[in-house]
């Protein structure tokens, strides 16, 4: 049995990777900022698999270290899969009018808080020579749109960084990939418009989005593949969705 950690799992993608991964047999570390969520879905998801929980904000480089070092026992001191999927955006601004709050909450969690989870991870992957990383990026990390300026920069990042720790983590059998979904349908934009849920429901009207089962499913073909193929950088779209700017709608 392998075990997967997954960043942002009381939620959206990473909820929906948990309960896919818990379906295939993968012993579990939930982490999020959520703690009553983690319980519930521990619950839930142990009567399947081995499931422990980390309670902590990515962005918190000390906390995330700590909450890591705690895993001593098997099988979640052994992380076979890391899934960095925590991720947010803030705001949808021309630069002149930015929220500097806003753009610290998107470069510290989709940038920095990545390389935090994976600083902690990656020195067991090197020693055991093995590991899987799976970074979930954004089609913002493929091509810049009107107003999305800082979280297209912090997406274009994780492309990069993406890219940088495949050559970097080559020599030790760890295989290093982006699945980059287009619009997928949660809580994201009720989070960008700052709870304004009326704006936020407009975004997936008139077409069908993906949903986070759909990118889920992307998440475990990776994983299973065998260990000679990588699946290096995905893009899935809706069918409707052609860029960033080109949507069908009816």
């Amino acid at each position: 049995m392998k075990t997967a950690l997954i960043t942002g799992a009381t939620s959206g993608i990473g909820l929906a990777t948990a309960q896919t991964l818990a379906d295939n047999n993968y012993a579990l570390v939930l982490c999020g900022r959520n703690e009553e969520k983690l319980a519930e879905l521990k619950e839930e998801l142990s009567e399947l698999v081995p499931v422990e929980t980390l309670c902590f904000d990515v962005r918190d480089k000390e906390k995330v270290e700590e909450q890591i070092n705690s895993l001593t026992e098997f099988p979640f001191n052994e992380i076979n899969i890391l899934i960095n999927n925590a991720g947010n955006a803030h705001g949808l601004d021309p630069i002149d009018k930015g929220n500097l709050e806003d753009w610290d909450a998107m470069m510290d969690i989709n940038v920095k808080g990545l390389l935090y989870v994976s600083h902690a991870i990656i020195p067991k992957m090197r020693e055991r020579k093995n590991g899987h990383i799976i970074n979930i990026g954004s089609t913002a990390g493929k091509e810049v749109y009107p107003n999305g300026n800082v979280y297209c920069g912090s997406k274009h990042a994780v492309d990069a960084i993406t890219t940088g720790m495949r050559l970097d983590l080559n020599p030790y059998n760890i295989r290093v990939g982006a699945v980059n979904p287009g619009l997928v349908q949660t809580n994201f934009s009720e989070v960008r418009f700052k709870g304004d849920t009326e704006r936020a429901d407009k975004v997936y009207q008139g077409y069908m989005a993906l949903q986070p089962q759909d990118v889920a499913e992307v998440i475990l073909f990776a994983v299973t593949r065998p260990p000679h193929v990588n699946i290096a950088d995905l893009t899935v779209m809706c069918t409707a969705q052609a860029s960033s700017v080109v949507l069908k709608k009816d």
